[in-house]
């Protein structure tokens, strides 16, 4: 027999479904993602930390849950709302269910669900607290609108320091070391560091709280701002660190939330978007020649800015290098007179497009012409 559960949102709205998963009581952001694949890549990301994801794909847990696919040592969504799970998992490197691992992970979730009205609501009101609530008090309207009403929100939050390492790794070059970077571990995912060693580089992953001497103790060639979750504007520290780093002239290359607190450190602002970008299919254009690239994306919140955009920064000219012809959100951002860049969306992502994959052939680049000038440092 199954056990009763319900998706209850902050403005009374209440869906109501079965167990899936670990039983007990969820609370967090209620966000939707589109991707049709890579739930188990999506459900490792630490940036969806504090999330409630909604899959709009109708029916998931396909191909099971593996050893290989993780992003992170473990699950960071806050809850997971699904539509049709699959009754058996089917593929060659499945070790268990989904349903096992949420169950094993501690992660509440229901099944049973109408994903596509969930999402449409969202859409519409715009991401929203919420609330899991599976087993017994279930009746009690009231009182689980006021648990999720009482929960803190996303913006204004800072959650960087409950998913960075807490100490520092080294993730090696794969064969000969070309350049050693250090990385400020917002979130980072485990394929990053990977894209990196393929390319060559020694990856130094180091804590949030990591200061500038810190990151300049091991001698980088350059520095990578990471991805991660919550408001960038409660990120002093590493919004600091980053002028830091630009005063230095280190080359230096950010994703995602390392793209708004790059730009906060060049004097420009976030805002907290409606319902933001998840998922595998978000085109990008870059705005000096039109191309365009499907790209992977997992953020609520955005730079200031438009398409083109010149800016007059601390650090000398800088410009909106890339943006989002859906709604003209800012997706990049390039310095011109220090060796400094970013995108909004992930270049690493698996699974996903690789279209955006060469970022870190030019990050490489990047730090091969400071070398070759003396620059860097």
């Amino acid at each position: 027999m199954s056990t009763p559960a319900a998706l209850v949102l902050e403005d009374g709205r209440i869906f109501r479904g079965e167990a899936y998963g670990a039983t007990g009581v969820s609370l967090g952001e209620v966000v939707f993602c589109t991707a049709m694949t890579g739930y188990q890549e999506t459900l490792t990301d630490p940036s969806y930390h504090g999330q409630i994801v909604v899959a709009t794909a109708p029916q998931i847990g396909n191909t099971g849950w593996n050893d290989e696919d993780d992003e992170s040592k473990k699950i960071h969504v806050a809850g997971y709302v699904v539509r049709d799970p699959a009754r058996v998992p089917s593929n060659w490197r499945s070790r268990r269910s989904l349903d096992d691992e949420l169950t094993n992970q501690g992660i509440v979730g229901i099944a049973g669900v109408d994903t596509r009205t969930i999402t449409r609501h969202i859409r519409e009101q715009g991401a929203m607290r919420a609330g899991l609530f599976s087993g017994d008090g279930l009746a009690d309207v009231d009182s689980m609108v006021a648990q999720v009403q009482a929960s803190p929100r996303m913006k204004g939050a800072d959650l960087s320091g409950a998913v960075s390492t807490g100490e520092t790794y080294v993730v090696p070059a794969d064969g000969d070391r070309r350049f050693r970077v250090a990385a400020l571990d917002l979130g980072i995912k485990f394929n990053t560091p990977r894209m990196m060693a393929a390319r060559g580089i020694e990856t130094h992953v180091m804590p949030v709280g990591s200061t500038v001497d810190d990151l300049l103790a091991v001698e980088p060639d350059g520095v990578f701002l990471a991805n991660g979750p919550g408001d960038p504007e409660t990120q002093a520290h590493a919004i600091e660190l980053t002028k830091a780093v630009l005063e230095r002239r280190v080359p230096l290359f950010g994703i995602c939330f390392g793209n708004q607190i790059l730009g906060r450190a060049l004097g420009m602002g976030t805002y907290k978007m409606r319902y933001g970008h998840r998922g595998i299919n978000v085109p990008v254009i870059e705005a000096a020649t039109g191309r365009v690239a499907i790209t992977a994306q997992n953020h609520g919140f955005a730079l200031e800015g438009e398409a083109g955009q010149r800016l007059d920064t601390p650090f000398g000219a800088a410009e909106v290098s890339h943006y989002c012809p859906n709604d003209g959100t800012v997706e990049g951002l390039r310095c011109l007179e220090v060796p400094a860049f970013s995108v909004q969306y992930h270049p690493e992502a698996a699974a996903g497009p690789h279209d955006a994959a060469p970022l870190f052939d030019e990050f490489a680049a990047l730090m091969d012409t400071a070398y070759k000038s003396g620059g860097k440092g």
